[in-house]
């Protein structure tokens, strides 16, 4: 298609945010079933030359994902609640709390735990290169077990679906086919671009990364499970956008074939209303951009 920005988003509460070039829109279904979109221009931190430096771009779009996506999720939250009147934002206080928190969770149970659970079975290992084989596998399954037991939250599967939605209506834009519920309802709920392909590729990429340093010191050990963590993000960015510019070469789709066959975890079907929510939400930030480039 013309239009080489990639658009994309994630599932908020009861809706969808969709980012686009200098804007970001957030469609939510509110109690009374009407579809509110606020659409908002992006601060240029946002919208910088940085984002075009490979490998440092990845650490980059990724804190950024993390703050767009938890102030998205508060003010969907109001606006699902029926407070839509209620138009403060996070304090910077709270905001950094809740993302300092969030990152530490992470850490602790997808980079420490593996490597405690691993160092137990250390002495039954004959190898380096197997032991930090056995924690990729330990990280790998205690990621796919979160990711089970959560689906049986039912307020997070109503998320996914809305993840399903937001996927159908990219897929659709893409594919440059009429945004209507009819016609982005026969599109896939994966994508190449999706977080939790990006996720997956982090934890395989892990597993190299950390094999390369061999069997240090303990202490080392631990301390390279966190500060190698933006180096490991960049590179699965890095091979998470290779994977989208090349998404229809079928030798290369077997390299990425696992991470979108781990969405289904984090997708649903969506219903009607829930396409007509992300279809709301990237029709904003597209007609949104469109008059900027104009002006």
């Amino acid at each position: 298609m013309s239009d080489q920005f990639h658009y994309g988003g994630q599932a908020v509460i009861e809706g969808v945010m969709m980012r686009g070039r200098r804007h970001v829109s957030v469609a939510v279904r509110r109690p009374n079933g009407q579809v509110t979109v606020v659409t908002k221009r992006l601060s240029s931190v946002y919208t910088g030359k940085l984002r075009n430096i490979p490998l440092l771009r990845g650490v980059f779009v990724l804190a950024e994902t993390l703050v767009l996506g938890i102030q998205t999720l508060f003010q969907s939250a109001n606006y699902a609640l029926g407070e839509e009147d209620k138009e403060e934002e996070l304090s910077p206080v709270m905001l950094w709390g809740v993302l300092a928190a969030s990152i530490g969770f992470a850490v602790l149970i997808f980079f420490l735990a593996p490597l405690f659970i691993t160092r137990v079975i250390d002495p039954h290992l004959d190898s380096s290169l197997l032991s930090n084989i056995v924690e990729g596998v330990i990280r790998m399954g205690i990621f796919v077990l979160y990711l089970a037991l959560i689906n049986l939250i039912p307020d997070i599967r109503r998320v996914f679906a809305y993840h399903g939605a937001e996927h159908k209506t990219v897929n659709a834009y893409e594919a440059e086919v009429p945004l209507e519920p009819s016609s982005v309802s026969r599109y896939s709920t994966a994508h190449v671009r999706c977080g939790t392909s990006f996720l997956f590729a982090v934890l395989i990429i892990s597993i190299v990364v950390f094999a390369l340093l061999g069997q240090p010191d303990f202490w080392l050990r631990v301390l390279s499970r966190i500060v190698l963590i933006p180096v490991i993000a960049a590179i699965g960015y890095e091979f998470t956008r290779f994977s989208a510019r090349y998404a229809d070469n079928r030798i290369l789709r077997v390299l990425f074939m696992p991470g979108l066959a781990l969405q289904r975890l984090t997708t649903r079907q969506p219903t009607e209303d829930q396409l007509e929510v992300a279809i709301s939400a990237l029709k904003g930030v597209v007609e949104a951009d469109r008059v900027q480039e104009t002006v």
